[in-house]
């Protein structure tokens, strides 16, 4: 059989409170988190819980398909992994891979098991999605507010699950969880269907060959400068595909982001993100060349015009340098007519 089940993280601050989850069906998940973390480690973590516990149960040889709605999950196991090894854990500009222990790990669990992934849009009425997504962000939310964890019941669709499955702690990078699963069922069940995603699914086969393009292709690229980098992920904000990843603007959004917008009303993070997944088609592009210039050692102000159906405008965007990479921190738009 084909096991599917869908994986979501969780980070309340970005980094804060965090938790991840799987979920099969409401009778078969599993959740867990940290006092810290990133929303990232969450994804991370929650298809490597996935792949632990159907491990143990004796099921490594069954084909796997994980529901994601993290490009950088995706992209992590389909794409990046095998050149981050080849050059020793470093991303192609030679810097060190974020949360090497995670992608190590999750590199040694996908060797030599069937697993497909398959994109799904978060927070679009896909109802697995949904399911792991407010498991995940329950667990957050009990941490922030120090209650017991709610970790659900593990792996209960046969096999013989181990007594305890490791997992990572971000703070540590080789904590163990407590919560131990439940004693599994013993009839088989098949695994829940869910709806297709507008994407097809990326598999890693045994020898960790990417088979399908990423709509984040241009992120791990040969290196750049700065400023280039930047321009890129400026650009890359007008974009639909980024637009509507709430993962992905979480990623790119400082926790302090503020935004004025041609109103004069000023958008924090949160009420950022939600409005561009609400209304992710921008329409606007970009005029002219951006100009990129250094405000301080790990600041860069980038300067430029865009025009579309609500007119041109005069824009301009503070990145700063954070160590998960650059973040914006501000922006501003001008109607120019």
């Amino acid at each position: 059989m084909t096991i599917v089940a869908s994986a979501d993280g969780s980070a309340l601050g970005n980094p804060g409170p965090a938790g991840w989850a799987w979920y099969v069906d409401d009778a078969c998940w599993a959740a867990g988190g940290w006092p810290h973390g990133t929303n990232n480690q969450g994804e991370l973590q929650a298809v490597i819980d996935l792949l632990e516990q159907t491990a143990a149960a004796g099921l490594a040889g069954e084909p796997l398909k994980v529901l994601c709605d993290s490009q950088y999950v995706i992209n992590t196991v389909t794409k990046w992994m095998p050149g981050w090894k080849r050059k020793g854990w470093r991303k192609a500009d030679g810097s060190p891979v974020l949360n090497l222990e995670f992608v190590q790990r999750l590199d040694e669990l996908v060797t030599g098991r069937q697993v497909a992934f398959e994109w799904v849009k978060g927070h679009a009425g896909n109802r697995m999605n949904e399911a792991a997504d407010a498991r995940a962000r329950a667990v957050a939310t009990a941490f922030q507010q120090k209650r017991a964890v709610p970790a659900g019941p593990g792996w209960t669709r046969g096999g013989a699950v181990a007594d305890a499955v490791g997992r990572l702690d971000p703070a540590t990078s080789a904590g163990a969880s407590s919560n131990a699963p439940a004693t599994p069922l013993t009839a088989v069940a098949p695994a829940a269907a869910a709806p297709a995603a507008a994407t097809g699914p990326a598999t890693r086969d045994l020898v960790g060959q990417a088979a399908m393009p990423s709509l984040f292709d241009d992120l791990e690229t040969p290196i750049e400068s700065d400023e280039d980098a930047v321009v890129r992920l400026e650009k890359s904000l007008l974009t639909v595909e980024v637009r509507r990843d709430a993962s992905r603007l979480a990623e790119l959004l400082h926790p302090d982001f503020e935004e004025i917008g041609a109103s004069g009303r000023l958008w924090d993070r949160e009420t950022t993100i939600q409005a561009l997944a609400s209304e992710p088609e921008s329409g606007a592009e970009v005029v002219g060349a951006p100009a990129a210039s250094r405000v301080a050692s790990d600041a860069l102000l980038v300067v430029f015009e865009t025009t579309g159906p609500r007119g041109a405008a005069r824009r301009s965007s503070l990145w700063v340098r954070t160590g998960s990479g650059w973040r914006l921190r501000f922006h501003q738009g001008t109607p120019l007519d």
